[in-house]
Protein backbone atom coordinates (compact mmCIF):
# COMPACT_ATOMS: atom_id res chain seq x y z
CA UNK A 1 0.00 0.00 0.00
CA UNK A 2 1.30 3.46 -0.86
CA UNK A 3 2.87 5.46 1.93
CA UNK A 4 1.82 8.71 0.25
CA UNK A 5 -0.35 10.93 2.46
CA UNK A 6 -4.09 10.55 1.86
CA UNK A 7 -4.45 14.28 1.34
CA UNK A 8 -1.74 14.29 -1.34
CA UNK A 9 -3.35 11.33 -3.09
CA UNK A 10 -6.61 13.27 -3.17
CA UNK A 11 -4.82 16.38 -4.40
CA UNK A 12 -3.16 14.37 -7.16
CA UNK A 13 -6.51 13.01 -8.32
CA UNK A 14 -7.91 16.53 -8.53
CA UNK A 15 -4.69 18.22 -9.52
CA UNK A 16 -4.31 21.15 -11.82
CA UNK A 17 -6.14 20.89 -15.13
CA UNK A 18 -3.38 23.06 -16.54
CA UNK A 19 -0.75 20.43 -15.86
CA UNK A 20 -3.01 17.65 -17.15
CA UNK A 21 -3.45 19.45 -20.45
CA UNK A 22 0.25 20.32 -20.58
CA UNK A 23 1.12 16.65 -20.23
CA UNK A 24 -1.45 15.74 -22.88
CA UNK A 25 0.19 18.31 -25.13
CA UNK A 26 3.60 16.69 -24.66
CA UNK A 27 2.10 13.32 -25.62
CA UNK A 28 0.37 14.71 -28.71
CA UNK A 29 3.49 16.58 -29.86
CA UNK A 30 5.52 13.38 -29.58
CA UNK A 31 2.88 11.50 -31.60
CA UNK A 32 1.98 14.07 -34.28
CA UNK A 33 4.89 16.53 -34.22
CA UNK A 34 5.05 19.86 -32.40
CA UNK A 35 4.12 21.82 -35.53
CA UNK A 36 0.81 19.92 -35.79
CA UNK A 37 -0.39 20.69 -32.24
CA UNK A 38 -1.94 23.98 -31.09
CA UNK A 39 -1.04 24.10 -27.41
CA UNK A 40 -2.78 26.94 -25.54
CA UNK A 41 -2.76 25.12 -22.20
CA UNK A 42 -0.04 26.73 -20.12
CA UNK A 43 0.94 30.33 -19.37
CA UNK A 44 4.67 29.89 -19.88
CA UNK A 45 5.99 33.24 -21.17
CA UNK A 46 7.87 32.76 -24.43
CA UNK A 47 8.72 36.41 -25.04
CA UNK A 48 12.50 36.80 -24.55
CA UNK A 49 13.82 38.71 -21.54
CA UNK A 50 15.09 42.23 -22.25
CA UNK A 51 18.57 42.35 -23.79
CA UNK A 52 19.92 44.11 -20.71
CA UNK A 53 19.21 40.98 -18.65
CA UNK A 54 21.85 39.00 -20.53
CA UNK A 55 24.41 41.79 -20.16
CA UNK A 56 23.78 41.96 -16.41
CA UNK A 57 23.87 38.18 -16.05
CA UNK A 58 27.23 37.92 -17.80
CA UNK A 59 28.71 40.62 -15.58
CA UNK A 60 27.42 38.92 -12.43
CA UNK A 61 28.73 35.53 -13.54
CA UNK A 62 32.23 36.97 -13.84
CA UNK A 63 32.20 38.43 -10.33
CA UNK A 64 34.34 36.21 -8.10
CA UNK A 65 34.09 38.35 -4.98
CA UNK A 66 34.01 36.11 -1.88
CA UNK A 67 30.59 35.69 -0.27
CA UNK A 68 28.40 36.88 -3.11
CA UNK A 69 26.73 33.47 -3.32
CA UNK A 70 26.28 33.17 0.43
CA UNK A 71 23.34 33.82 2.73
CA UNK A 72 21.98 37.30 3.23
CA UNK A 73 19.19 38.54 5.55
CA UNK A 74 16.14 36.31 5.10
CA UNK A 75 14.15 39.27 3.76
CA UNK A 76 16.71 39.82 1.00
CA UNK A 77 19.61 42.15 0.24
CA UNK A 78 18.91 45.59 1.78
CA UNK A 79 20.12 47.42 -1.37
CA UNK A 80 17.74 45.37 -3.54
CA UNK A 81 14.80 46.05 -1.27
CA UNK A 82 15.67 49.74 -1.19
CA UNK A 83 15.62 49.97 -4.99
CA UNK A 84 12.35 48.09 -5.19
CA UNK A 85 10.78 50.23 -2.46
CA UNK A 86 11.63 53.35 -4.44
CA UNK A 87 10.02 52.01 -7.60
CA UNK A 88 6.93 50.55 -5.92
CA UNK A 89 6.48 53.60 -3.74
CA UNK A 90 6.18 55.78 -6.85
CA UNK A 91 3.84 53.26 -8.47
CA UNK A 92 1.63 52.91 -5.39
CA UNK A 93 1.72 56.52 -4.23
CA UNK A 94 3.01 55.70 -0.74
CA UNK A 95 6.31 56.15 1.09
CA UNK A 96 7.69 52.61 1.00
CA UNK A 97 11.02 51.87 2.67
CA UNK A 98 13.37 48.93 2.24
CA UNK A 99 12.01 47.41 5.45
CA UNK A 100 8.53 47.19 3.89
CA UNK A 101 9.80 44.84 1.16
CA UNK A 102 10.51 41.10 1.31
CA UNK A 103 12.22 39.30 -1.56
CA UNK A 104 10.61 35.91 -2.28
CA UNK A 105 10.87 32.81 -4.47
CA UNK A 106 8.35 34.11 -6.97
CA UNK A 107 4.83 35.37 -6.30
CA UNK A 108 3.73 31.82 -5.47
CA UNK A 109 6.38 31.59 -2.76
CA UNK A 110 5.28 35.02 -1.57
CA UNK A 111 1.65 33.95 -1.22
CA UNK A 112 2.67 30.89 0.79
CA UNK A 113 4.73 33.16 3.05
CA UNK A 114 1.71 35.43 3.56
CA UNK A 115 -0.61 32.55 4.40
CA UNK A 116 1.94 31.00 6.78
CA UNK A 117 2.41 34.32 8.54
CA UNK A 118 -1.25 35.32 8.87
CA UNK A 119 -3.48 32.24 9.01
CA UNK A 120 -4.55 30.32 12.08
CA UNK A 121 -6.22 26.94 11.48
CA UNK A 122 -9.74 27.50 10.16
CA UNK A 123 -9.20 31.12 9.11
CA UNK A 124 -10.92 31.91 5.83
CA UNK A 125 -9.41 33.34 2.67
CA UNK A 126 -11.89 34.72 0.15
CA UNK A 127 -10.91 33.97 -3.44
CA UNK A 128 -12.84 35.22 -6.45
CA UNK A 129 -13.98 32.89 -9.21
CA UNK A 130 -12.61 32.33 -11.69
CA UNK A 131 -9.29 32.02 -9.86
CA UNK A 132 -5.76 30.72 -10.35
CA UNK A 133 -5.99 26.97 -9.82
CA UNK A 134 -3.24 26.67 -7.20
CA UNK A 135 -4.83 29.06 -4.67
CA UNK A 136 -6.72 26.23 -2.97
CA UNK A 137 -3.49 24.31 -2.38
CA UNK A 138 -1.57 27.34 -1.10
CA UNK A 139 -4.31 28.16 1.41
CA UNK A 140 -4.64 24.55 2.56
CA UNK A 141 -0.86 24.39 3.03
CA UNK A 142 -1.24 26.66 6.04
CA UNK A 143 -4.49 25.47 7.62
CA UNK A 144 -6.72 28.03 5.95
CA UNK A 145 -10.09 27.53 4.31
CA UNK A 146 -10.73 28.89 0.82
CA UNK A 147 -14.11 30.58 0.48
CA UNK A 148 -15.13 31.09 -3.15
CA UNK A 149 -17.06 34.22 -4.12
CA UNK A 150 -18.18 34.79 -7.72
CA UNK A 151 -17.41 37.85 -9.82
CA UNK A 152 -20.03 39.41 -12.10
CA UNK A 153 -20.78 38.40 -15.70
CA UNK A 154 -17.82 40.40 -17.00
CA UNK A 155 -15.54 39.13 -14.20
CA UNK A 156 -15.56 42.42 -12.24
CA UNK A 157 -15.73 42.54 -8.44
CA UNK A 158 -19.15 41.70 -7.01
CA UNK A 159 -18.94 43.78 -3.84
CA UNK A 160 -22.33 42.61 -2.58
CA UNK A 161 -21.29 38.97 -2.83
CA UNK A 162 -18.00 39.70 -1.07
CA UNK A 163 -19.80 41.54 1.74
CA UNK A 164 -22.14 38.59 2.28
CA UNK A 165 -19.17 36.23 2.53
CA UNK A 166 -17.34 38.23 5.21
CA UNK A 167 -17.52 36.96 8.79
CA UNK A 168 -15.48 36.75 11.98
CA UNK A 169 -13.30 34.00 10.42
CA UNK A 170 -12.31 36.05 7.37
CA UNK A 171 -8.60 36.85 7.49
CA UNK A 172 -7.68 37.64 3.89
CA UNK A 173 -9.39 38.67 0.69
CA UNK A 174 -7.15 37.63 -2.21
CA UNK A 175 -7.47 39.38 -5.55
CA UNK A 176 -5.59 38.82 -8.79
CA UNK A 177 -5.50 41.74 -11.23
CA UNK A 178 -4.85 41.48 -14.15
CA UNK A 179 -6.61 38.21 -13.62
CA UNK A 180 -5.62 34.69 -14.56
CA UNK A 181 -7.67 33.31 -16.36
CA UNK A 182 -9.90 36.19 -17.52
CA UNK A 183 -7.50 39.10 -18.08
CA UNK A 184 -9.87 41.39 -16.18
CA UNK A 185 -8.46 44.43 -14.35
CA UNK A 186 -10.44 45.59 -11.32
CA UNK A 187 -11.32 49.27 -11.49
CA UNK A 188 -9.90 51.87 -9.11
CA UNK A 189 -13.40 52.71 -7.90
CA UNK A 190 -14.28 49.09 -7.10
CA UNK A 191 -10.97 48.60 -5.27
CA UNK A 192 -11.60 51.72 -3.20
CA UNK A 193 -15.03 50.38 -2.26
CA UNK A 194 -13.53 46.99 -1.43
CA UNK A 195 -10.95 48.55 0.88
CA UNK A 196 -13.64 50.48 2.76
CA UNK A 197 -15.78 47.36 2.96
CA UNK A 198 -12.98 45.30 4.50
CA UNK A 199 -12.01 48.02 6.98
CA UNK A 200 -15.63 48.34 8.10
CA UNK A 201 -16.02 44.57 8.42
CA UNK A 202 -12.79 44.34 10.41
CA UNK A 203 -14.07 46.95 12.83
CA UNK A 204 -17.42 45.16 13.09
CA UNK A 205 -15.83 41.77 13.82
CA UNK A 206 -13.01 43.26 15.95
CA UNK A 207 -10.35 41.77 13.70
CA UNK A 208 -8.07 42.69 10.81
CA UNK A 209 -8.96 41.65 7.29
CA UNK A 210 -6.01 41.89 4.92
CA UNK A 211 -6.37 42.75 1.25
CA UNK A 212 -3.74 40.78 -0.67
CA UNK A 213 -3.17 41.42 -4.37
CA UNK A 214 -1.40 38.84 -6.53
CA UNK A 215 -0.31 40.81 -9.58
CA UNK A 216 2.55 39.34 -11.60
CA UNK A 217 0.76 40.48 -14.79
CA UNK A 218 0.71 44.18 -13.81
CA UNK A 219 2.85 45.23 -16.78
CA UNK A 220 0.96 43.22 -19.41
CA UNK A 221 -2.04 45.39 -20.31
CA UNK A 222 -3.94 46.16 -23.50
CA UNK A 223 -5.95 48.97 -25.08
CA UNK A 224 -4.38 51.69 -22.90
CA UNK A 225 -5.74 50.22 -19.69
CA UNK A 226 -3.74 50.48 -16.48
CA UNK A 227 -3.71 48.65 -13.16
CA UNK A 228 -4.80 50.88 -10.26
CA UNK A 229 -2.58 51.02 -7.17
CA UNK A 230 -3.56 48.80 -4.25
CA UNK A 231 -2.17 50.77 -1.35
CA UNK A 232 -4.58 53.70 -1.47
CA UNK A 233 -7.48 51.34 -0.75
CA UNK A 234 -6.64 50.22 2.80
CA UNK A 235 -3.63 50.28 5.11
CA UNK A 236 -4.10 46.52 5.54
CA UNK A 237 -2.80 45.91 2.02
CA UNK A 238 -0.06 43.48 0.95
CA UNK A 239 1.16 43.24 -2.63
CA UNK A 240 2.64 40.03 -4.02
CA UNK A 241 4.35 39.98 -7.39
CA UNK A 242 7.28 38.62 -9.36
CA UNK A 243 9.56 39.14 -12.33
CA UNK A 244 8.22 36.00 -14.05
CA UNK A 245 6.14 37.94 -16.55
CA UNK A 246 7.64 41.43 -16.21
CA UNK A 247 11.08 40.22 -17.30
CA UNK A 248 9.93 36.88 -18.75
CA UNK A 249 11.91 34.89 -16.15
CA UNK A 250 9.37 32.40 -14.71
CA UNK A 251 11.93 29.66 -14.11
CA UNK A 252 14.22 31.88 -12.03
CA UNK A 253 11.66 32.14 -9.20
CA UNK A 254 12.30 35.70 -8.11
CA UNK A 255 9.53 37.82 -6.62
CA UNK A 256 8.66 40.13 -3.76
CA UNK A 257 6.11 41.27 -1.19
CA UNK A 258 5.34 44.85 -0.23
CA UNK A 259 3.53 45.72 3.01
CA UNK A 260 1.64 48.99 3.40
CA UNK A 261 3.96 51.37 5.28
CA UNK A 262 1.13 52.57 7.55
CA UNK A 263 -0.23 49.14 8.51
CA UNK A 264 -1.12 49.22 12.21
CA UNK A 265 0.74 46.01 13.13
CA UNK A 266 3.35 46.33 10.39
CA UNK A 267 6.42 45.32 12.40
CA UNK A 268 4.74 42.17 13.70
CA UNK A 269 3.52 41.27 10.21
CA UNK A 270 6.94 41.87 8.64
CA UNK A 271 8.59 39.81 11.35
CA UNK A 272 6.16 36.94 10.73
CA UNK A 273 6.64 37.16 6.97
CA UNK A 274 10.42 37.07 7.29
CA UNK A 275 10.30 34.12 9.69
CA UNK A 276 7.88 32.29 7.37
CA UNK A 277 10.25 32.84 4.45
CA UNK A 278 12.96 31.06 6.44
CA UNK A 279 11.08 28.22 8.06
CA UNK A 280 9.14 27.26 4.93
CA UNK A 281 12.52 26.32 3.52
CA UNK A 282 12.85 29.16 1.05
CA UNK A 283 15.41 30.72 3.45
CA UNK A 284 15.90 33.62 1.04
CA UNK A 285 15.19 34.52 -2.56
CA UNK A 286 17.97 33.47 -5.00
CA UNK A 287 21.03 35.66 -4.45
CA UNK A 288 22.06 35.84 -8.10
CA UNK A 289 18.60 36.88 -9.29
CA UNK A 290 18.29 39.51 -6.56
CA UNK A 291 21.50 41.11 -7.75
CA UNK A 292 20.29 40.87 -11.34
CA UNK A 293 16.83 42.41 -10.96
CA UNK A 294 18.12 45.36 -8.95
CA UNK A 295 19.82 46.49 -12.17
CA UNK A 296 16.68 45.91 -14.26
CA UNK A 297 14.18 48.22 -12.57
CA UNK A 298 13.92 50.38 -15.70
CA UNK A 299 13.31 47.65 -18.30
CA UNK A 300 10.75 44.97 -19.11
CA UNK A 301 10.10 42.31 -21.72
CA UNK A 302 8.47 43.44 -24.96
CA UNK A 303 4.88 42.87 -23.93
CA UNK A 304 3.55 44.50 -27.12
CA UNK A 305 3.98 41.03 -28.62
CA UNK A 306 1.08 39.81 -26.46
CA UNK A 307 -1.11 42.65 -27.72
CA UNK A 308 -0.60 41.48 -31.31
CA UNK A 309 -1.38 37.92 -30.31
CA UNK A 310 -4.55 39.03 -28.57
CA UNK A 311 -5.77 40.61 -31.79
CA UNK A 312 -4.94 37.45 -33.74
CA UNK A 313 -6.76 35.23 -31.24
CA UNK A 314 -9.84 37.45 -31.04
CA UNK A 315 -10.07 37.21 -34.82
CA UNK A 316 -9.92 33.40 -34.61
CA UNK A 317 -12.61 33.22 -31.93
CA UNK A 318 -14.82 35.69 -33.78
CA UNK A 319 -14.61 33.61 -36.96
CA UNK A 320 -15.42 30.47 -34.97
CA UNK A 321 -18.46 32.16 -33.40
CA UNK A 322 -17.27 31.97 -29.79
CA UNK A 323 -18.37 34.43 -27.10
CA UNK A 324 -15.82 36.04 -24.78
CA UNK A 325 -15.07 39.10 -22.66
CA UNK A 326 -12.09 40.91 -24.14
CA UNK A 327 -9.22 40.76 -21.63
CA UNK A 328 -7.63 44.00 -20.42
CA UNK A 329 -4.36 42.39 -19.38
CA UNK A 330 -2.34 39.17 -18.83
CA UNK A 331 -2.10 36.70 -21.73
CA UNK A 332 -5.27 34.63 -21.52
CA UNK A 333 -8.71 34.46 -23.11
CA UNK A 334 -11.59 32.86 -21.25
CA UNK A 335 -14.38 32.25 -23.78
CA UNK A 336 -17.69 30.57 -23.08
CA UNK A 337 -18.28 27.04 -24.34
CA UNK A 338 -21.46 25.99 -26.19
CA UNK A 339 -21.50 22.68 -24.27
CA UNK A 340 -19.86 21.24 -21.15
CA UNK A 341 -16.35 22.66 -20.93
CA UNK A 342 -14.58 19.31 -20.45
CA UNK A 343 -16.46 17.84 -23.41
CA UNK A 344 -15.62 20.88 -25.53
CA UNK A 345 -11.95 20.50 -24.62
CA UNK A 346 -12.23 16.92 -25.88
CA UNK A 347 -13.64 18.17 -29.20
CA UNK A 348 -10.81 20.68 -29.45
CA UNK A 349 -8.25 17.97 -28.69
CA UNK A 350 -9.61 16.02 -31.68
CA UNK A 351 -8.50 19.04 -33.71
CA UNK A 352 -5.13 18.97 -31.90
CA UNK A 353 -6.05 22.13 -29.96
CA UNK A 354 -5.25 22.10 -26.24
CA UNK A 355 -7.28 24.30 -23.87
CA UNK A 356 -7.99 24.12 -20.14
CA UNK A 357 -11.56 23.56 -18.85
CA UNK A 358 -12.99 26.49 -16.92
CA UNK A 359 -14.03 24.26 -14.02
CA UNK A 360 -10.35 24.06 -13.08
CA UNK A 361 -10.59 27.79 -12.35
CA UNK A 362 -13.87 27.50 -10.48
CA UNK A 363 -16.14 28.45 -13.39
CA UNK A 364 -17.46 25.70 -15.67
CA UNK A 365 -18.81 26.60 -19.09
CA UNK A 366 -15.60 28.33 -20.18
CA UNK A 367 -12.12 27.42 -21.38
CA UNK A 368 -8.81 29.14 -20.80
CA UNK A 369 -6.57 29.82 -23.77
CA UNK A 370 -3.02 31.03 -23.14
CA UNK A 371 -1.54 33.02 -26.01
CA UNK A 372 2.13 32.36 -25.20
CA UNK A 373 2.63 31.04 -28.71
CA UNK A 374 3.54 32.51 -32.08
CA UNK A 375 0.85 34.47 -33.93
CA UNK A 376 1.13 32.12 -36.90
CA UNK A 377 0.18 29.17 -34.66
CA UNK A 378 -2.84 31.10 -33.38
CA UNK A 379 -3.96 31.98 -36.91
CA UNK A 380 -3.61 28.37 -38.13
CA UNK A 381 -5.88 27.11 -35.35
CA UNK A 382 -8.99 28.79 -36.77
CA UNK A 383 -10.21 25.77 -38.75
CA UNK A 384 -9.91 23.56 -35.68
CA UNK A 385 -11.98 25.95 -33.57
CA UNK A 386 -14.61 26.14 -36.33
CA UNK A 387 -14.84 22.35 -36.58
CA UNK A 388 -15.11 21.93 -32.79
CA UNK A 389 -17.89 24.51 -32.66
CA UNK A 390 -19.72 22.76 -35.50
CA UNK A 391 -19.43 19.43 -33.67
CA UNK A 392 -20.69 20.98 -30.44
CA UNK A 393 -23.82 22.29 -32.13
CA UNK A 394 -24.83 18.93 -33.62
Amino acid sequence: MSGVAKKMRAFAENSSWIRKMFEEGARMKAEFGADKVFDFSIGNPDVPPPAKFYTVLRELAQNEQPGIHGYMPNAGYPFVREALAKRLGAEQGVNLQAGDILMTCGAAGGLNVIFKALLDPGDEVIILSPFFVEYHFYIDNHGGVAKIVPTDKEFNLDLGAIEQALNEKTKIVLINSPNNPTGQIYSAESLQQLGKLLDAAGARFNTTIYLVSDEPYRNIVFDNHDVPPLMNTTTNAILASSYSKELSLPGERIGYLAVHPEMADKEAVLGALTLANRILGFVNAPALMQRAVVQLQDVSADNSIYARRLEAFCKVLDEAGMTYVRPKGAFYLFPQTPIDDVEFCRLLAEQKILAVPGRGFGLPGHIRLAFCVDEKVIARSVDGFKKAMAQAKK
